[in-house]
């Protein structure tokens, strides 16, 4: 008889179940501490589940755009704010239209729920503008002075002064500066009606009575007044200050200092935000200060590079140029020469998150649209908290049911369908937990029904393996043959109706937003895990236990009782030995050879 060819394995071998059990449990080991190691020993819930904040939010007309509040305009806004929040790590906040004009932020409580509140309507408007003066916050009573400019102004230094009021001489200064701001080409200029009267004027006034006041310095002695009286601790006149300002006009604005408040009168904008092609906030490791360090455009590093070269000529505080988003200096960086190459860095006691809300925001780009909050509401996790304890008591009836089915008809067997769905269980709860802190996943109620209903996808791969197995009993073959010549059938089988879930599961997470994103998310995560746990523990298992007397013998209780399969007397097959006449016939069991 001739030996068994070597180098291919015989159908019916055991293969190595110790090695794929120690790769299961290490990863098992290794998930569990890296929960406890990242202090995420609990999945995130999304807004459903822990409550949160439902923000409003309402598109305004803006003058000269009248057609602003359009579908495409809203489209966009929605993809903005939605990647603004996220890239903050606050995941499955919802952002979607009502109405024409609408949108609804729901953002689940979290420890960066009040830094997305803050981004949520901020329409990141940036602009570059020279600072023609500055002070602290505080209002400061102007005097009379002979010359048409108030005679008591703000200190023109780049720090914050006490708030005294200055010598005539630094509110004339500053007064000029503003004339001259004025008179930049974008800016408005006096009307033609106004230039003849004060010729008139001029021809009909006596020589001996001092000039009166051009439409420029009328203007710059205007907004100095209002720069001397603006209160910016008073929220009401920081809005109102920067209130459908356009870009090419001068402008007085607020902005934080430290704990205390300032105020500028600043120049025609000369650079925006569209000129920004990328920003982010990240540590300065030499000065050990968070800062934004942004890269222009071509045309903003053009631009970026002529402003600075003619600010860095100027006297402080002419020599600094402001930062201004939203209407709020947020840096008023001095400039020493002119900075080329397209780069630059936003400094100014930033910490890690506002320097990271900012580069953020600077990031995604401005809105398309202002917006204003029409209402706050705190959403209470209450009523999630009632339906999710429905669920899981839904989910726990229908995992009891199929328990009892499976104690009923597979008996032994249905002790390895229930650990593995533990070993499923424990490697689902674990992954989300973990992923909450990785990439921001909070477990909302659809996600919860897409791990109830991952429950039957597991389970029916069990089944599958169960079934192709007592198959090969009824056929004759002894358990361990049996579970090595079932496993290639039940394999395609279980690989197949996995692979269909999966798609399904990601289709449905492609062309979804929202919570139903999650059900989706939830139903592929297990279904892979499907395929691990059925190849890694319950494979191997079953080979183990097929070495055991109780489930070999096909005891009654093993749910691999033969008799009870019906199965048919052990297969056997004839082989013919000697030759000629004395050719004899001897009957083999199949089994003989496989076990």
């Amino acid at each position: 008889m001739a030996a068994p060819k070597k180098g291919r394995r015989p159908t019916g071998a055991q293969g190595r179940p110790g090695r794929a059990l120690a790769i299961i449990l290490i990863a098992m080991v290794a998930l569990t501490a890296g929960m406890f190691l990242t202090k995420q020993t609990t999945p995130r819930l999304g807004i459903d589940l822990a409550g949160g904040t439902s923000i409003t939010l309402k598109a305004k007309s803006e003058p000269g755009k009248p057609d602003a509040i359009n579908e495409t305009n809203m489209n966009t806004a929605i993809g903005i704010i939605e990647r603004r929040v996220n890239g903050l790590g606050v995941s499955e906040a919802e952002v979607q239209k009502q109405g024409q004009d609408h949108i609804i932020v729901n953002i689940p409580k979290g420890t960066n729920e009040q830094q997305a509140r803050e981004q949520v309507g901020t329409t990141a408007q940036l602009y570059f503008r020279p600072v023609l003066a500055t002070a602290d916050g505080a209002p400061v009573a102007p005097e009379a002075n002979p010359s048409g400019s108030p005679s008591a102004a703000p200190s023109g230094s780049g720090s914050p002064s006490a708030g005294a009021p200055t010598p005539s001489s630094s509110a004339t200064s500053q007064g000029r500066a503003v004339s001259e701001a004025l008179k930049a080409p974008n800016a408005p200029s006096p009307s033609p009606s106004a230039s003849e009267s004060k010729k008139a004027d001029d021809k009909a006034a006596p020589s001996t009575s001092p000039s009166a006041p051009t439409a420029d310095q009328a203007a710059a002695a205007d907004l100095q007044a209002k720069f001397a009286a603006l209160d910016c601790s008073n929220e009401a006149q920081r809005t109102a200050v920067s209130k459908n300002v356009k870009p090419e006009d001068p402008t007085l604005a607020c902005g934080k200092r430290g704990d205390t408040w300032g105020k500028w009168v600043l120049g025609p904008a000369q650079v925006n935000g569209q000129d920004v092609k990328d920003a982010k906030g990240q540590i300065d490791q030499q000065r050990g200060i968070w800062i934004v360090t942004m890269q222009f455009t071509d045309k903003g590093a053009d631009k970026f590079a002529k402003i600075t070269g003619e600010l860095a000529a100027k006297q402080a505080p002419q020599n600094q140029f402001a930062i201004v988003l939203d209407g709020e200096v947020i840096s008023d960086p001095s400039v020493s020469q002119a900075l080329t190459g397209g780069n630059a860095e936003i400094s100014g006691g930033f910490t890690q998150q506002s320097a990271m809300d900012l580069g953020n925001m600077l990031s995604y780009g401005a809105l398309p649209l202002s917006f204003q909050e029409d209402s706050v509401t705190t959403v209470s996790a209450a009523l999630g908290g009632e339906q999710l304890k429905a669920g899981l008591i839904a989910g726990a009836i229908g995992l009891a049911l199929v328990v009892i089915y499976l104690l009923a008809y597979y008996r032994g067997l249905a002790f390895v369908a229930i650990i593995s769905l533990i070993v499923s269980g424990i490697l689902t709860y674990t992954i989300m937990a973990l992923l909450g802190k990785g990439i921001g996943f909070a477990l909302n109620l659809p996600a919860v029904c897409g791990a109830i209903v991952a429950i039957g996808i597991t389970a029916d791969s069990f089944i599958v393996y169960f079934e192709r197995i007592r198959d090969e009993i009824r056929e004759g073959r002894t358990l361990r043959p049996a579970v090595e010549r079932a496993w290639p059938r039940a394999r395609r089988t279980i690989l197949v109706s996995d692979f269909v879930s999966f798609l399904a599961a990601a289709v449905l997470f492609i062309v979804t937003v929202g919570k139903v994103q999650g059900f989706a998310f939830t139903l592929g995560l297990t279904t892979l895990l499907d395929v691990v746990v059925v190849f890694l523990f319950t494979k191997p298992v079953m080979t183990l236990l097929a070495r055991t007397d109780f489930f070999a013998s096909g005891h009654p209780w093993s749910g691999l009782d033969p008799k009870r399969l019906g199965a048919k007397p052990p297969l056997r097959r004839s082989r013919r030995t000697g030759s000629g006449a004395a050719a004899a016939t001897v009957s083999v069991p199949v089994d003989a050879k496989e076990a």
